[in-house]
């Protein structure tokens, strides 16, 4: 089923049915016929919903904390695209890195060489926004690049983890607390 959640980053466009298969932002919402017509009649994420360990979760994530991901999560992908983001799992909460430094990972767990724009192209394909923590990385010199949920996006969520994270640096007073606004469901 899909859900809408209203977020400190805007609506997500969550789908669930016992495991995450999408979380998306209003900028990166499948354009296929099937979800477009699901997400016009999508119901609100509201407690007792089927998405609750989805809500739940990022209500929690949202309030600063570091919750443990207690869902399936499901994508369709190539084995490269898989193991691209079974390494995003890995970026430690509060910390970036860079393509270049997960592709090492991702090379070393195929046992071949792959190449920073190949990761790239693999993180950009996540259809799992957040859980799949694919904002977490950055360009070789520390720039923010491409997030398919939109830069603002990006730098909002890496400034909400590093408000938590003590080794990371901290953000203006005013946009902790915008952060720390939770999230609400949509009634």
């Amino acid at each position: 089923m899909i859900y809408h959640y209203d977020s400190p980053i805007g609506i997500l466009t969550i789908s669930y049915d016992g495991a995450l298969r999408g979380l998306w932002t209003s900028r990166n919402v499948p354009a296929d016929a099937a979800t477009a017509a699901a997400a016009k009649s999508a119901f609100s994420a509201e407690p007792g919903s089927t998405a609750e360990p989805v809500t739940a979760w990022l209500d929690a994530y949202f309030a600063g904390r570091n919750p443990t991901i207690d869902f399936r999560i499901e994508q369709t992908g190539t084995p490269f695209q898989q193991a691209t983001w079974q390494a995003l799992h890995t970026i430690p909460y509060g910390h970036t890195v860079s393509y270049g430094q997960l592709a090492v990972v991702v090379g070393k767990k195929l046992g071949r060489p792959t190449s920073a724009r190949a990761i790239g192209a693999a993180v950009g394909r996540n259809q799992v926004l957040i859980a799949v923590p694919c904002h977490r990385v950055i360009g070789a010199n520390g720039s923010m690049t491409g997030y398919a949920g939109g830069l603002d996006s990006k730098r909002r969520l890496l400034a909400l983890e590093r408000s938590e994270c003590p080794d990371t640096d901290q953000e203006s007073e005013a946009d902790q607390a915008h952060i720390a606004t939770g999230s609400r469901y949509i009634q």
